[in-house]
């Protein structure tokens, strides 16, 4: 493979090189499993994902596993290589990617799907699991999008549920049995499905009624589970966390240090998904924590530390973590990051603390412009929550603030759109009431918008989601109320959450439009300058698929889901409740406050909930 000639002529050829700081190179010799771990985006992309980075280096703790990387080469890239008739490689060991056992394909993002084909075409692989013999590596998927695999059903020999530290190594170890007794794929299937948390979709079958609507979805091996239930790591704590990290070559979107400090999330908002999937919550101690923050500042060289989680105020010994990282970071001017904060519980310390090394912007979520419609979310914030973070921001010296928001929520009227420039404008004038002599120079307020897109397992996932027609009237309609010169307006294509909401909630024969559009020439779909929806919509014509029967169609409580079979823990009697309230405006406390029921603690047990 002479790679030389076209890295010359690609943009950003430090994608494709591999050989970074503290990626893994293995003899071959001693190998037994090749595992390529597949990100359908580009590298820098890939690069910042925390969950690749965990399971790259689980993987290659065992001896006999060599995990290597692969990602989607960029439109100039796959130009070069069909045209040189090069397949796709391993950064590792430039390996064609036929050659490996497996190829897990992570599922972070619905948009990503036509990359997965296109990674498998490039790889010289049938993109249909039925088209592919012994000689093929064995595909397999996980992820938060993996909740709802359907879509991808016929690609994918087999999906991993929920977290997979654990899952995938015992994945790993029936392999290695199973293929040192010359076993068949087929056979290999038929025994990995009996692990908790596989679902492999040839051992199921569907049916429709006459109205497009599931009638039925049954197995048809009786070794397969009823329900498929996620796997989760019950001792966070002594979970395995790498602490040598690759350091890229480029700049990547993440180019930091993160530390997930706890999985899971108490609050309940009844948009978000990952809220209810990564039930229950579990913490890092601080201990840990700053341990392995200590390796991974020598082992990387990096000059910042993000701590990741769904609410990091929410963590219950932020001020002890926090007090030991600052001892550890400040005197070698390493940046300390706190994303995910809260309106509610944001603090002048916190702000502090933030700020010792380098002071950026500061990034809030009310998600609706008034408090019904927050009510209505479950969001549990107030106005006066905005105003209290505004002006301990500004008293602080920060001078730019982001404000992050959703329209075509469920029950959302234009007064609860116009609240949103009123709440921006409230924003500016706490910036005007702020003494000269301590707050910033310069004000940036940016109301940033985004469309609102009903996930399964979240209590939205019977609902109608907006037209484009309809969100884009609102899009406009907020932008005639934003007249302050201080405030900038940011909002979306809502083309590309129609298509989201279509695949996040379609059943199997979304796949053949899936395909359909990839092999219309769809790619990278979440980048906008490579987007176009005129070849989706032609694909769902030649597949007679409806978008609409997907989308803006509300469901029945009785409807037969396409997750229905996946068990994440929250009892779908919860998710109805919760969908009751929200159209009552009845809010539910977060699980601290009280335990509302959901049942993961009934379905799993541990964790702070239980």
């Amino acid at each position: 493979m002479n790679l030389d000639k076209i890295l010359k002529v690609v943009e950003r050829p430090s994608r494709y090189i591999g050989n970074e700081f503290n990626s893994v190179h293995k003899e071959l010799d001693g190998i037994n499993i090749r595992f390529g771990f597949c990100f359908a985006d580009v590298y820098e992309i890939g690069m910042s994902h925390l969950g690749m980075k965990i399971l790259y280096h689980l993987l290659n703790s065992a001896e006999d596993i060599y995990c290597e990387r692969f990602f989607t080469p960029w439109v100039d890239m796959e130009e070069q290589m069909r045209k040189n008739d090069i397949p796709l490689f391993s950064l590792e060991t430039k390996t064609p990617a036929r050659d490996f056992d497996f190829l897990g394909f992570t599922l972070q993002y619905e948009m990503s799907y036509t990359n997965i084909l296109n990674m498998l075409d490039l790889g010289g692989i049938p993109l249909r699991s039925e088209m592919r013999d012994d000689s093929y590596p064995i595909i397999c998927a996980g992820g938060p999008c993996a909740y709802n695999p359907e879509p991808l059903a016929p690609f994918i020999d087999f999906f991993m549920m929920g977290e997979g530290e654990e899952v995938m190594m015992e994945v790993m170890d029936l392999y290695r049995t199973m293929k040192s007794q010359s076993k068949s794929k087929d056979e290999f299937l038929a025994e990995v499905v009996k692990i908790e948390g596989i679902y492999v979709p040839k051992f199921y079958d569907v049916t429709y009624n006459e109205d497009g609507t599931i009638k039925s979805f049954t197995k048809n091996y009786d070794a397969a589970p009823d329900t498929v239930k996620k796997r989760i790591i019950k001792d966070f704590d002594s979970c395995f966390a790498p602490d040598n990290i690759i350091v890229p070559f480029m700049e990547v979107i993440h180019d930091r240090i993160m530390l997930e400090i706890f999985r899971g999330c108490i609050r309940g908002c009844r948009f978000c998904q990952a809220g209810m999937i990564y039930r229950p919550v579990r913490e890092r101690s601080p201990e840990t924590l700053l341990s392995l923050a200590e390796r991974l500042i020598k082992n990387t060289g990096y000059e910042e530390i993000s701590l990741s989680s769904l609410s990091t105020n929410d963590y219950t010994r932020l001020k002890e973590l926090t007090d030991g990282l600052l001892d550890l970071t400040e005197e070698q001017k390493i940046s300390l990051s706190l994303p995910s904060l809260r309106l509610d519980n944001f603090s002048m310390e916190l702000m502090q603390k933030v700020q010792k090394v380098r002071k950026s912007g500061l990034t809030f979520a009310p998600e609706a412009g008034t408090q019904r419609l927050r009510d209505v979310i479950n969001k549990n914030i107030t106005e006066e929550d905005l105003t209290n973070a505004a002006t301990m921001a500004f008293n602080g010296g920060y001078g730019t603030i982001k404000l992050y928001f959703m329209i075509g929520l469920p029950t959302e009227t234009n007064e609860d759109i116009a609240g949103i420039a009123r709440l921006a404008d409230e924003v500016v004038s706490i910036y005007k009431h702020t003494p000269k002599e301590i707050r910033n120079k310069n004000l940036r307020v940016t109301v940033s918008v985004s469309s609102f897109v009903p996930k399964p397992f979240t209590p939205f996932q019977w609902v109608a989601q907006n037209s484009k027609d309809s969100l884009f009237t609102k899009q406009m309609f907020l932008k005639e109320q934003i007249n302050n010169r201080y405030v900038s307006y940011n909002w979306h294509d809502s083309s590309l959450s129609i298509l989201e909401g279509i695949v996040a909630r379609g059943d199997r024969r979304l796949a053949d439009a899936i395909e359909a559009a990839f092999k219309n020439g769809a790619r990278f779909d979440s980048w906008h300058e490579h987007f176009r929806p005129d070849v989706w919509y032609k694909a769902f014509e030649q597949t007679n698929i409806n978008p609409d029967f997907y989308n803006t169609r509300e469901r029945s409580y009785e409807e037969i889901l396409p997750w229905d079979f996946v068990d994440v823990g929250v009892s779908k009697k919860f998710l109805i409740s919760e969908s009751e309230k929200s159209k009552r405006g009845e809010t539910t406390k977060n699980c601290r406050e009280g335990c509302s029921g959901c049942g993961i603690v009934s379905a799993f047990g541990g964790g702070l909930c239980g």
